[in-house]
């Protein structure tokens, strides 16, 4: 058993599968590109787009799905994105001048996280929605309005450490937001600016997978819109942010297997499983296991739309019916920001190995084009086998057994491991073949990337299939029309 590849398969969507099918495209692009590459699916996006759709229209409630722009910085993507009905959510002053620039206008625009004066002052003047923090930005964005001669500017108030009625249930503590408790200093703001702002709506963003603590704040938003109508204000929205996941792997039981094993390594029951015998975040003292596996749950049988169906379908905590049907009867729309399940399927990166050598203990090192920063999955707890893709075919030199692998980058440095985690492939890689590491759009494909020792930053290509052919063209040269002047797939 314990030596018995330990497999993290992909899950994969028809489209991106059939794009990994592609070798030779593969290779061509990177070839003339460059590794490492990242290639995105805008095609895939607005797909995303229309299953989160679907949900409001299963619970029958209006509303909005803005894409949390901070996941990627695509431009093909958020170009393709201004073609549907869905909407933006920018967290800095450089996001809103690339959605302004990309299609948007401001009233399908959402203004979130820190913001500087600048940031502030674009917002109010495009017309986008304030997501506020708390008091002194409502303070500083009535400013903005007085002194430019602006229309009232939409708010809404980002709450946070909601608690339940019956049995005390908390959501998590989080460093944005105003907590519910202050509530009512905050109306006490919002009243001596009513000629400035328009308060449309309260919403929170926790960072958890739990159906629990959300539920408990969408309920606590629902209490405090009470509170806004009481102060006379006309509140329509409740904004339920983002967190709803991705199933990453093809099979749970993988995921369930690799676990169990990790936990053996770590207890010294069976050979290490990763670099320098790496725990992610479990350890022994004293022969007793502690810690806390700090890892993403890869295998997620419900995320994305799924999850947001779930969580409207899950009865409020105090009020005992479901939270869907208690914003529908209160006759309130719904905001998601969804960042990393609505760039679910719709991007990879690729990398070329360069080396393959066998250490005198035994281990095999495959060293990429590319360093951890290129791909960030490790850095955001994320486990999953690259899929290799031969340059010529497997040919008669290449075992057909699997075989164990650590992953090194390109950087003079010894933390530089693509990922800790020894990685098992159904054959061993000969240089001039490609790693491809799959569902790398949300967060993992640029987030992290840097210029250290002058390594090239990963160029960025948009590809689309159309009668079963690939096309490609560079991220920034991507725009949603046809040299005919339709619409692009």
């Amino acid at each position: 058993m314990s030596n018995a590849p330990l497999y993290l398969e992909p899950r994969l969507e028809p489209r991106p599968a059939s794009l990994l099918d592609s070798a030779a495209f593969l290779h061509t692009l990177v070839d003339g590109l460059g590794s490492p590459l990242n290639l995105v699916l805008p095609q895939q996006f607005a797909e995303n787009v229309a299953r989160f759709r679907s949900v409001l229209r299963r619970h029958r409630l209006g509303g909005q799905v803005y894409f949390a722009h901070k996941a990627n910085r695509s431009s093909a993507l958020v170009r393709r994105l201004s073609t549907t009905d869905a909407a933006l959510d920018t967290a800095s002053l450089g996001e809103l001048q690339h959605a302004l620039g990309s299609g948007f206008t401001g009233d399908r625009l959402m203004a979130t996280g820190p913001k500087d004066p600048e940031f502030l002052w674009l917002a109010a003047r495009s017309g986008a929605t304030v997501n506020a923090d708390g008091a002194a930005e409502l303070v500083d964005a009535a400013g903005l309005v007085r002194a430019y001669g602006l229309p009232r500017l939409r708010v809404l108030l980002r709450l946070s450490e909601f608690e339940t009625s019956g049995a005390r249930v908390l959501s998590r503590r989080s460093r944005f937001g105003t907590s519910v408790k202050s509530l009512g200093a905050l109306l006490d703001t919002l009243e001596r600016h009513r000629d400035a702002l328009d308060p449309v709506g309260v919403g929170y963003h926790l960072d958890t997978t739990s159906l629990d603590e959300k539920a408990t704040a969408l309920e606590g938003c629902l209490q405090a819109m009470e509170e806004l109508r009481i102060r006379g204000f006309q509140p329509r929205v409740i904004d339920v942010g983002g967190g709803f996941g991705v199933n990453y792997l093809a099979h749970a039981t993988q995921w369930e297997r690799y676990t169990t094993e990790l936990t053996h390594a770590v207890m010294g029951r069976r050979p290490p499983l990763t670099w320098g015998g790496h725990g992610y975040g479990l350890r022994v003292e004293n022969g007793t296991l502690k810690g806390a596996l700090g890892l993403y749950p890869a295998h997620r049988p419900v995320a994305g739309a799924d999850y947001l169906d779930e969580l409207l379908s899950r009865p409020a905590p105090g009020l005992g019916r479901p939270l869907g049907t208690l914003l529908l009867e209160g006759l309130y729309e719904l905001y998601a920001e969804p960042g990393r399940a609505l760039a679910d399927q719709c991007g990879l990166t690729l990398a070329r190995v360069l080396e393959v050598r066998r250490t005198e203990s035994g281990e095999r090192l495959v060293r990429l084009a590319m360093n951890s920063g290129d791909v960030g999955l490790e850095d955001h707890g994320v486990l999953l086998d690259p899929v290799l893709v031969p340059r010529n075919g497997p040919g008669p030199a290449i075992p057909a057994e699997p075989v164990a692998v650590h992953l090194m980058g390109n950087l003079c440095l010894e933390a530089d491991l693509i990922t800790r985690r020894t990685v098992f492939l159904p054959r061993l890689p000969h240089p001039g073949d490609l790693l491809a590491f799959a569902n790398t759009a949300g967060y993992c494909m640029d987030f992290g990337a840097t210029h250290a020792q002058q390594q090239p930053i990963a160029r960025k290509v948009a590809v689309q299939e159309e009668a079963g052919a690939w096309s490609w063209c560079l991220d920034e040269q991507y725009w949603p029309i046809t040299r005919t002047g339709g619409q692009r797939a």
